[in-house]
């Protein structure tokens, strides 16, 4: 561990967004697995719960909600697999992937109307098989991590084909179904190499620099890495979806710090436990951080037995505040904490 990243790493617990919708619309979450913050303050947040809950829910920080759009199903504007969201820089549309129709649908940011769709299923450049990850670069162009194809493909906003790196395997460089990614403070480009439990760093045009990670659950090891986000100082943020936690390490690797979650009730819950009074004496007799026996002593029977903790933990992002925003899958819910 390195001492001098532990000082100067500030990071502060600030509230919880989010509360389940078993409904196929309204307020709440279904599953959100990514979400692309405006520089607004509007938070969209890409659910992918089973059929009836795909959506896109706008909010922000005050927890207000403000509207969505999409839904599941195979027509324009509709989604069946959906797993990452970014804005364009102007903020005035939204890009989707969707991993089952292998294509890209462009929304309007502010009415939630469809725009236009691209990309088609193959291994061919500007083809993709399971497309999850996708950012925004200086130029609004959009680094997409092709899942199946074990790749990156660099993509205009009309979808063109500028440049691919990456390819099968598990050498330096290479890619075995990678997930989520980021595009860095100094325009590199770091991404969650999901089977291969690591993170890689890679310049602008395609070219290896750096891997971080192991297969493990020890500090700086990874279980199915899911996201990645880079602050200013060049600290990495990691989803490490598969020990239920994240991680942070230095610009070099090193580990810094790891979260399990400290996660409160938000406004959505208050507002519900308001409502309905026989929940709050469930929640009074119910144990919600237990001891667990040895034998289920383990990151995902803690997790999902333990409320303030991360379960699910799918996506990392920050804001232009310095704020990081985890998006827990499984409780349906963000966790959001300041840096700085």
């Amino acid at each position: 561990m390195t001492t001098t990243a532990v000082q100067t790493l500030k990071l502060e617990y600030v509230k919880t967004i989010g509360i389940v919708n078993n409904a196929p619309v309204g307020r709440g979450f279904a599953n959100p697995i990514d979400l692309a913050i405006h520089d607004d303050g509007r938070l969209f947040v890409m659910n992918r719960g089973a059929p009836v809950f795909t959506r896109i829910g706008v909010t922000n920080m005050n927890e207000d909600y403000l509207y969505e759009f999409s839904s599941h199903g195979d027509g324009e504007g509709q989604l069946r697999l959906a797993a990452g969201i970014a804005l364009s820089n102007d903020g005035s549309v939204v890009y989707i992937t969707d991993e089952y129709h292998h294509r890209i649908s462009v929304f309007d940011a502010d009415s939630g109307d469809f725009v236009r769709a691209w990309g088609t299923h193959g291994s061919a450049d500007g083809e993709f098989d399971g497309p999850t990850g996708i950012r925004v670069d200086a130029d609004d162009n959009l680094y997409i991590t092709d899942q199946n194809n074990h790749r990156v493909q660099k993509i205009t906003a009309e979808g063109r084909h500028l440049l691919t790196f990456g390819g099968a395997g598990s050498g330096e460089g290479e890619l075995n179904m990678p997930w989520g990614i980021c595009i860095a403070p100094d325009g590199s480009i770091f991404v969650a190499d999901w089977r291969n439990d690591r993170i890689q760093q890679f310049s602008a045009e395609g070219e290896f620099i750096a891997k971080f990670g192991e297969s493990g659950d020890d500090d700086g090891q990874f279980i199915r890495p899911s996201d990645v986000a880079v602050d200013a100082d060049g600290n990495i943020y990691v989803t490490d979806w598969g020990n239920e936690r994240v991680q942070i390490l230095a610009a070099d690797g090193s580990h810094v710090r790891t979260l399990r979650g400290e996660a409160t009730l938000s406004k959505w819950a208050l507002d519900f436990l308001a409502a309905n009074p026989d929940e709050v004496e469930t929640r009074k007799i119910s144990n919600l951080t237990p001891e667990l026996p040895p034998h289920l002593d383990t990151p995902h029977l803690i997790s999902s037995q333990t409320e303030p903790y991360f379960w699910g933990p799918s996506s990392v992002n920050f804001d232009s505040e310095g704020r990081l925003f985890v998006t827990e899958s499984s409780r349906h819910r963000i966790q959001v904490y300041q840096t700085g």
